[in-house]
């Protein structure tokens, strides 16, 4: 047993090890700077769910915007709260349709894809990109509404979501239309990012634009409709790279 503990307690910190220099590259800071200066103004309220090591939300802070981060996973929890800037809102749980506790299932050594569906974590193992991960442990972890956020911290101008499959259940716990909304999309789980389309859609008038990975730049010149969009995640080859997915509110 204590071989055990020894080894999960290595694989922990060797994933967060691989987090920080995958995720805090300076590179990849600065083009996330230069991109949300093309998107927000100072005193944009805006809230990072799934904020990891804070990489995007650093990146909005630095334009003047004020930062909500949500993140309920360990150790990251731990790093956010030591080295955020103060004026910086941190939430240590999750967000999802309802005020609950869920178990979040862990990847030690690939704590980006920790997640809290369930059939995300199921199908995985014969997804392109997944073969080597492993879902190992769990942590039992808040939940939370936007809505309950919202009420607390404002309107936010810009909502990120990026929660490895639970982007739906997190917008399920949202009531209203927000100027801008980007989630996660997977190539090799279409269906998860089709229903999140669709979801938006029922929020408000929304048009859509890709950004690829961790480019900071948006794929497309023109934002394109539901459809359009929806037929261009069909077409994604499940080995292509995943990215975020924004949704302008075409509503004044």
């Amino acid at each position: 047993m204590e071989k055990e503990t020894n080894s999960q307690r290595v694989a922990r910190w060797w994933g967060f090890s691989r987090s920080l220099v995958v995720y805090l590259n300076p590179f990849i800071i600065r083009a996330w700077r230069r991109f949300y200066r093309t998107l927000l103004t100072p005193g944009d309220v805006v809230i990072d769910v799934g904020a990891h090591l804070g990489t995007r939300a650093r990146a909005m802070r630095s334009v003047g915007a004020r930062v909500i981060a949500l993140e309920p996973q360990h150790p990251f929890t731990a790093f956010l709260r030591a080295t955020l800037p103060r004026d910086m809102v941190l939430i240590n749980a999750a967000a999802g349709g309802s005020e609950a506790t869920g178990q979040l299932a862990v990847s030690s050594r690939h704590p980006t894809v920790s997640s809290l569906r369930t059939d995300f974590v199921a199908d995985a193992a014969s997804v392109a990109g997944f073969e080597q991960v492993s879902w190992n442990d769990s942590q039992e972890v808040a939940v939370v509404t936007l809505d309950s956020v919202i009420a607390e911290h404002g309107t936010p101008r810009y909502i990120k979501i990026d929660v490895e499959g639970f982007e739906e259940e997190v917008l399920a716990g949202l009531s209203t239309p927000i100027e801008l909304i980007s989630v996660e999309f997977l190539p090799g789980f279409p269906q998860l990012s089709l229903v999140l389309v669709d979801r938006l859609m029922e929020l408000g008038d929304y048009r859509f634009n890709p950004v690829i990975g961790e480019t900071g730049q948006f794929a497309w010149a023109e934002w394109k409709s539901a459809e359009a969009t929806k037929e261009w995640l069909h077409s994604l080859p499940p080995e292509s790279g995943s990215g975020d997915l924004f949704a302008r509110n075409q509503a004044p």
